[in-house]
This record gives structure tokens, sequence and C-alpha cells, in this order.
């Protein structure tokens, strides 16, 4: 009858399901849905009779989707998107990257409660009930959790993982921890208890501290979460030594204790599109993944390797993995889903950082580009002796792709027929191709490059001698690593026996020179199919090298700015604790002085060292105290009373602990009951003592008034005794 169902509420509001509770005034014990209604399970709420009504209404709606294959029709994609788009004008947050099906069972559980049967009417429902709107964000956040889920993944992590990162870590290092999607803090005040026991089982002793960094979308539950206070079933989950070690207990539950409360700062954050927590030693992301998209969880593995410092842990659910990351994080515990960032290689993509940066130009007038310089004479006699006698020559790259080209090579190259191809190979004209293919890759292997001599090349109806080299540019700098192609005309060699040699020798000799021709187009194959199995193999490695050096060159240009945005995302949250705290003490300080302005007994707090420390204004009539003696010692002031025992009184309080109470008199005839009681911290400390007021002068003259009549009816009955005798 009190709060023990609220457990498998949430075990039920977990899987998708739905929450019917009976109306509370008409149960004949109230607490257990009074119970439900307050953790905010409950979706529908009426009289015991209605709900089985309600039940076979819910079940007998159309699912938006069967199976999770099916894809959706194009109507029930277009409601969702403006399901989606009134989300995002609502609250701020953007659901495009949540997972679809995961969207579509928690609008289709919506709509089952209201009875809605079309998306469209859902829209509309939407559109007119703001309220509405917030019941649905705070469904897809699916803020169910409890304290020390998966019991074996927290045994594992104090036992084994923890104490190794400790001992990684220098002593008295304060360590730094992120809890995104946290919830109502459950598993940011689990991580604090498990690491204060691992701690404490250190041999020798060391003082760590621990800063842990909760967050989550809903405000609401970070509100809850500040507030440190869970009902009294959460014993399910906690240990009766954990309880007592680490929970205070009141009427309506358990609340955490401070030494626990002060390591958790809890703040509103979306993991998506805000900045990220950085130099972290542990990053605790349990059951958050599962609902984005891949995606998005591509994206954020390298930025939680960003944001972890070397060895730090990176701690997921149990349906979770790192995914593409695997290169970034190594299992410590494949079941436990425990991972340790590593360091032996490169992030393979880039971090997007959630941040947005204008990447426009900056406003203003552009800036007007530099005047050419006028050429000298020296240049101009360099490209006259370049273009008129240096040979004609080809800068390409380890593929043969053009770069450059000097000179006139229209006797060695022609354009492509198709579409544009600047390939050295697909524009070598006939008896030019076949030889370069065979001599590129040569010249890439070896240092002193190839030449190639009197090789026979057809232009424009004739032939052509031309000797080729082929060399690779190994000087630093931006021709590093290109290749020189030079062509060189030659004259023909002499046919010394061409006249005298017959039909069949000439035949022979054509026969001859095709077989060296086909056996080295043949060797130049071979070789050219060796080099593409080489590419394929070591294609993707090129293409995450590329990848690594843009991420490289983007890091070190963002790096500088990611951190400061980072920091000052930090100092916003210690900021929002601080206010939070800031606007607690200040309802306690207005319910205090309320409270004692209600009671209208004079009330003064002293220190232990008797100093002022706050008053009543009851008690300024009394003492003689003005704003400005908050600080001074209780004997530097006048007071009204005739008790010059007063200080006395106080320190022998302070030194028994045992409170004192007696009545005390003043000059005008008042009359005060002086109460003296130790003024007793939450965390059980004396620190000074309370003094009470309390007027009595009433009670003293009525008692004085029956004394008097008293004395008088004692001397009457006294005459009467002595006249009779």
């Amino acid at each position: 009858m009190g709060s023990d169902g609220t457990l498998g509420l949430r075990a039920i509001k977990e899987k998708a399901g739905v929450v019917l509770v009976q109306e509370p005034t008409t149960a004949k014990f109230d607490s257990m849905p009074r119970s439900a209604i307050d953790a905010g399970l409950a979706d529908i709420v009426a009289p015991a009779g209605e709900l089985p009504g309600k039940i076979l209404a819910y079940l007998r709606r159309t699912p938006l989707i069967a199976r999770a294959e099916v894809v959706l029709e194009d109507k029930t994609q277009s409601a969702i998107e403006k399901v989606i788009v009134l989300l995002r004008a609502h609250t701020g947050n953007d659901f495009t990257l949540y997972k679809r099906n995961t969207l579509c069972r928690r609008i289709e559980r919506r709509m089952g409660i209201h009875q809605i049967t079309k998306m469209a009417g859902y829209v509309r429902y939407l559109q007119e009930n703001s309220q509405e709107l917030d019941l649905l964000f705070k469904e897809l956040l699916i803020g169910v959790t409890n304290f020390f889920r998966d019991p074996a993944v927290w045994e594992e992590l104090l036992t084994k993982i923890l104490p190794e990162l400790l001992a990684s870590r220098a002593p008295d290092h304060a360590l730094r921890a992120w809890v995104p999607g946290c919830s109502t803090g459950e598993e940011a005040y689990s991580l604090a208890m498990v690491f204060r026991e691992a701690v404490e089982a250190l041999k020798p002793k060391a003082s760590f501290a621990l800063q842990i960094f909760a967050t989550d979308l809903d405000r609401d539950a970070i509100d809850k979460a500040r507030q440190g206070m869970f009902p009294a079933n959460i014993a399910a989950d906690v240990s009766p030594a954990r309880l007592k070690r680490f929970f205070t207990k009141e009427d309506s539950g358990y609340r955490v204790q401070r030494e626990i409360r002060e390591m958790v700062i809890f703040a509103p954050q979306n993991i998506i599109m805000d900045p990220p927590f950085t130099k972290l030693d542990v990053l605790s992301c349990r059951n958050l993944l599962i609902y984005l998209t891949a995606e998005v969880q591509k994206k954020l593995m390298p930025l939680f390797h960003y944001s972890l410092t070397p060895g730090g842990l990176l701690l997921l659910g149990s349906a979770e993995t790192v995914g593409s990351g695997s290169d970034l994080f190594a299992p410590l515990s494949a079941k436990a889903r425990i991972f340790k960032r590593t360091e032996s290689v490169q992030q393979p993509v880039p971090v997007e950082f959630p941040a947005s940066f204008n990447n426009g130009h900056p406003a203003g007038p552009e800036a007007a580009p530099p005047a050419k310089p006028s050429a000298s004479l020296q240049s101009l006699a360099d490209q006259l002796i370049l273009r008129s006698y240096a040979p004609p020559s080809v800068l390409a790259n380890d593929k043969g792709d053009i770069f450059y080209i000097s000179g006139r090579t229209g006797k060695y190259l022609e354009p492509a027929a198709g579409k544009a191809n600047w390939n050295l190979f697909a524009m070598a004209r006939e008896g030019l191709r076949y030889e370069l293919s065979a001599a590129f890759p040569k010249a890439l292997k070896q240092k002193d490059g190839v030449v190639l001599h009197a090789l026979k090349v057809g232009t424009n109806g004739g032939t052509q001698c031309v000797d080729v080299s082929v060399q690779r540019l190994d000087e630093p700098g931006p021709l590093h690593g290109l290749v020189m192609v030079v062509f060189t005309d030659v004259a023909a060699p002499m046919a010394v026996h061409a006249l005298a040699a017959p039909a069949d020798s000439a035949r022979l000799n054509a026969s001859e020179l095709e077989l060296q021709q086909v056996r080295a187009e043949a060797r130049a194959t071979h070789e050219e199919m060796q080099t593409s199995q080489e590419e394929i193999r070591s294609a993707n490695e090129e293409l995450q090298s590329t990848n690594e050096e843009l991420q490289s060159t983007n890091e070190e240009l963002t790096t500088s700015k990611e951190e400061m945005q980072s920091l000052n995302e930090e100092l916003q949250t210690v900021n929002a604790e601080l206010q939070a705290k800031v606007q607690e003490l200040s309802c306690s300080s207005n319910d205090m002085k309320n409270l004692l302005d209600s009671t209208d007994i004079a009330t003064l707090f002293l220190d232990r060292h008797l100093n002022v420390r706050r008053y009543t204004q009851q008690a300024a009539k009394i003492i003689k105290l003005i704003p400005g003696d908050v600080g001074r010692p209780i004997t530097d002031l006048v007071s009204d009373l005739d008790d010059p025992t007063l200080a006395a009184d106080v320190r022998e309080v302070l030194r028994t602990l045992v409170p004192t109470e007696k009545p005390v008199t003043a000059p005008d005839g008042r009359w005060f009951t002086v109460r003296i009681m130790p003024y007793r911290t939450m965390d059980d400390r004396i620190d000074g003592v309370v003094i009470t007021f309390a007027d009595i002068t009433v009670a003293k003259t009525l008692e004085a008034k029956l004394r008097e009549k008293h004395a008088a009816l004692e001397q009457r009955v006294a005459k009467q005794t002595k006249r009779k005798s």
C-alpha cells in the first residue's frame, strides 16, 4: 500500500508500456496510486470501473509500424516530420537524429492513450495543446533509471577497473567524470559512491577527488536530481550498507549525504548540439546511444575519444558498442561494456564538435588583390630560352595525372577521345603508351630514373624517334614525389644492311620487333596488375591517412577555441549550480525568518566564541542590537536583563552540551524565561548556542497577585482563629 509498485511501473515505462492508475479519491487506500502519480509514471488516471474500457481502447489502436523493417507511408512520414518541427519550436530540441522506430512507438503510445487513430489528427491535437507537447517531450526522453543498474558492471568497476585507473594517476589527483543523459541523477550518484568506496579501499591511503558533471535534456529531471531526495523503495537497488553510509533517512525517503552531493554538478545539456566536457578520466554514457541513429553514434565516438584523457574510461550500456570507434577504444571488459581510450592510432574520422561556428567571411570590404609585379628582363629571357631550347617535358604525379606541361608536347601526347582526361598514359601517342607504362613504376622505385632510347612515335602519318627520360623528384618542397617526363627528338638509326636484306629477313625483323613489343606489353600489364593489387590493398590506408592529416590540421586550428568553449561551458554549469544553491539558500532563509517572526519569541544565535551570528527583531528589544553588531561578542552589548551570569551560562552549555533554563527579570518589571541550547548542525557538529527569551511578565504578574491574595487570606484566617480562641 506504499511506493513498492513504482519500481514495476518504471520497468513497464522503460519498455514503452502504458500505465493505468486508479483515481485516488475512489480508492479505499490511496497511498499506492498517489505514489505512482507523484512519480510521473501515470498515463491514464480514472476510476477502477472505467479502466477495463481504457485498456480495450488502447489495445484496439492501429500501430504506425508493424515491424521495424517496414517503410512508413508518405503521409505518415510527413506527419512525423511535422511532429518533430512542433517539438523543436516548443522545446528547442531537435529529434531528427532520434531513431525513427523509437520515435514512432512513442508517438503511437500517446495516440493510443488519447484514442486518436490517425497521425494527422494527433498533429492537430499537438498544435492545439501545448501541454501534450511537453508530455511527448518527456515521453521521448525515456527518463527511466535506477541506482546501480546492472550490478555486475558496478562490482567490476569497484574491484578492478577503478583501482587500476587510480594507480595510473598521481596521488592527490583530481579526477573528472561526465555522465550525459543522467535523468534524475541515480547514475551519477552511483558513480560517486563507487568511486568513494574504491578510494577508501586503496592501500596505502590516497586523497583522490572526483568531480562529476551530470547533464540531461530534461530540466525538470535535473532539478529533481539536484535535490538528492529519493523514495524509500530505492532500498531494492541500494544495499543496506550503502544506505547507511551514503544516505540520510527522512520521513519522505532517503536523501543523499552532502559528501556525495557535493561531488556532482548537474546542468541541462544537449549532447548533440552543445560543446562537450574535456580532460575527463571517466565518461559514463549508458543506455543513451541506443536511442540515436547510427550516424550520430559514429560522430560521438571520436568526440568521446577527444574528451577523455589518455587511459580514460568509457562506460556504455549493455546493448551498446563503440562500433566504428574500435580503433579509438580498447575493451577492458567486453561483457560489462567498459572501454579504455587508446593512443596507438589517430582517429579515423575528424572530430565534429557540436558547437556551431560562423563559417562566413568577416564583414567589411574585401581586400583588394595585390598588384601583379611587372616581369623583369631576366624572367622574360628565361621563359624565351625554355620555350625555344629546352626539351618538352611533363610534370605528373605517381598515378600519371599531369600537373604541368613545358614546351610543345603535341608530337608525343594527344587528348584522348571521350571525357577530358589529363592522364599521361591515356594521352601518350602510339609507340609511347606501353613503354611509358612499363617505365613509370620502375622510375618510382629507383633513384636514378629510367631512360628509353629511340622509341618510334607515330606523328601525323609518319614516325619520329624519341628518347624519353622518366625521373622521380626527391627534392624537399612542393615538387617532392612528382615525376618529370622529358621528351628528346633523336635521329633514326642507320640501317646498314637494309638494301641487301631479302624480303624474308625484313619480315623476320618486323616479327621480332613485334614479339619484343608484345613481351614488353605483357611485362607492363603484369606489373600494372601487381601495382593495382597493391593499390587496392592500400586504398583504405591511404584514405585513412588522408583523413588523419585533415583531422590533424583541423584540430590544430580549432583545439584552442574548443577548449576555451568547453571551459566556458563548465563555468556556466558551475554558475548554474551556484545559482540553484543560492536560490535554495534564499528560500530556506525566508522560511526560517518567517518561522521565527511568527513564534514572537526573541531568539539570539551565538557562535562558539560568543559572537552574535543572527537575531530576531524581538531580541533587539531586550538586548541593544543593531545590524552592525553581527560578529561582536555578547559581553560587549548592553542588555535590559538583570542577568550578569549570561556569558558564563553560555560557556557552561558549550562545555556540557546540556540545555539550561531560568527566569530573569528586567529593571522595568518585565520577566523572561531564558533558555540556552547548543546549536547543532546537520552533520552533528556543535557550532554555537541558541538563546530564546520568552516573555512571562503576565504569568509573573498573576503569580504575584495570587501570592498577595493568598497572604491576605492567610491573615484573615489567622485573625478569625485568634478571635475564636
